[in-house]
């Protein structure tokens, strides 16, 4: 990329994601499981298919680890499976991993940094993102300091909003209170429309999107007996198409 563009991340759960993705013009997968829920950690097979696939188009794929639907806060059995999650993604392959942990309105320090230290042993070079169980937290702008620290590389945030729109201040807050110590990255919630006006807002020079279109079942007993919920999505390429072009005017505008 050249000097000031601005890195797009596309989150998919699916090889069709994966190329969708890639056509489109992103320049980082997240690679997720069961992205209805938030991203769940990937299935084996799923990591290395789109592992291949995204180090063939010279595209990084950045994994999530989170063990389970629902909240941040872990017990003993949950933080044993994200470590075996972890260290069997960073032996697949992936360039970085994606994990968050929160307990009593903080980061909780003890999960995260015996997350971090199984990781590090394996790989110390490999590119951390704290997710947005920052959002859960009422300082957000806090959790800055916190994720330095322990040494992440950036953070994936709605700035505590369920858009990062809605979030967009506290995004910018977050921005000025991490320098050059770690990377912000504003999500959810992004669109080809509001794309350009986020990062003029918050000063983002990475964002985040799902890119997602409805997926509607031909055949309605699929909904009613349970094998899916609303909300279903797959990767449109139209629309990470749309997301990189507004976001390379936007640069260009500078």
């Amino acid at each position: 990329m050249s000097m000031g563009a601005v890195t797009l991340e596309i989150c998919i759960d699916s090889v069709a994601g994966c190329e969708a993705a890639i056509g489109g013009g992103a320049d980082r997968i997240e690679l997720c499981g069961a992205l209805l829920v938030g991203g769940l950690t990937p299935p084996a097979g799923l990591v290395a298919l789109v592992v291949e696939r995204a180090r063939a188009a010279g595209v990084r794929v950045h994994a999530m680890v989170r063990p389970r639907a629902g909240d941040f806060t872990y017990d003993h059995d949950e933080v044993a499976t994200a470590i075996a999650d972890a260290r069997a993604l960073v032996a697949a392959g992936v360039d970085g991993l994606v994990f968050g942990a929160v307990r009593g309105g903080a980061i909780d320090g003890a999960v995260t940094l015996a997350w971090l230290d199984a990781v590090r042993t394996m790989r110390p070079d490999i590119d951390l993102t704290l997710h947005r169980a920052v959002d859960l937290l009422p300082d957000p702008v806090a959790a800055v300091d916190a994720a330095v620290s322990l040494g992440f590389h950036r953070i994936l945030t709605s700035g505590g909003a369920v858009s990062a729109v809605d979030g967009a201040a506290t995004i910018a807050a977050m921005r000025a209170a991490a320098g050059d110590r770690i990377v912000v990255m504003p999500g959810a919630g992004v669109k080809p429309a509001n794309v350009a006006n986020l990062l003029a807002t918050t000063g983002a020079r990475e964002v985040h999107a799902s890119a997602g279109a409805p997926l509607v079942q031909d055949d309605s007993r699929v909904t009613a007996l349970g094998f899916a919920g609303p909300g279903l999505a797959r990767t449109d390429p139209a629309t990470v198409r749309a997301l990189r072009n507004a976001i390379d005017a936007e640069r260009m505008s500078r």
